[in-house]
Parts: structure tokens; sequence; C-alpha cells
């Protein structure tokens, strides 16, 4: 499978603000939505990670530089990159493009943790297999 990932997505009334367009912090959630279809795509749905392993993946830090504005109705896509796999911690870079007008992109850190401490655990080893390195 190949390094990056695409996922499209519609915008809908919920996503932008009083003038139809996208509020700044739902890129953030659009990103979400693509990491985990991302994972799904190897075979890792996030409540099944957590029924059979106890773990989940949560947001340790983002940043993201916004370029122009998506509006009600656009349909966007997507990307997820992996810039580093470490054995507790993934660094992934992400962009939300309308065509081939870049809108926004980020970089989002997500660490695996217990699910019911939140501890720091290690990336399950199936992941990280299947993950392109």
């Amino acid at each position: 499978m190949k390094k990056n990932f695409d996922h499209a997505l519609r915008v809908y009334w919920e996503d932008t603000d009083a003038g139809g367009i996208v509020f700044y912090a739902n890129y953030l959630k659009f990103f979400e939505r693509a990491r985990t279809e991302w994972l799904r795509a190897f075979g890792f749905g996030q409540q099944r990670l957590r029924e059979e392993t106890g773990l989940i993946f949560v947001v340790a830090s983002t940043s993201v530089r916004y370029l122009q504005s998506a509006r009600l109705d656009d349909l966007l896509r997507v990307t997820v990159e992996p810039r580093e796999i470490g054995r507790v911690s993934m660094t992934i870079f992400q962009q939300a493009w309308r065509d081939n007008e870049l809108l926004a992109e980020g970089e989002i850190r997500i660490g695996c943790v217990d699910a019911l401490t939140l501890k720091t655990s290690r990336i399950p080893q199936a992941i990280l297999t299947a993950l392109p390195q």
C-alpha cells in the first residue's frame, strides 16, 4: 500500500460558521476522520483496537497552518502521511485539499495509551508491521 492515504469528505452546515465558511477548528476533526480511516484501511478500527488490546490513540500535539477557506458543500480530500513512527507515538503530516487548492496542512503527533489509565503504551507490533515505513 502506498505511504500516503486520501480520504474524501463533504463540508456540511455543522462544519461552518454563519457565513458558510469552515470553522478553523473543524480541520482538526477532518484530520481525525482521515487518520481513523487510514488505520481502518490497514485493518485496525479504533473501537476494535480498544476492545482487543485496551489501547487507544490520543493526540499529543498539533500544528496547523491555514491557507484558504473551505465552504459549505465543498468536496475535500484529506491526506495522511506518516512522517515518524516510533514505539509509542507517530507524527503524521496531513493536508486538506479542494481540487488542486491546498486549504490547510498540519502535523499531528498521536500517542498510544492504555484506555483506562491513559499511561503511555507501546503501539501493537501488528500495527507497526502493517504501516508503511
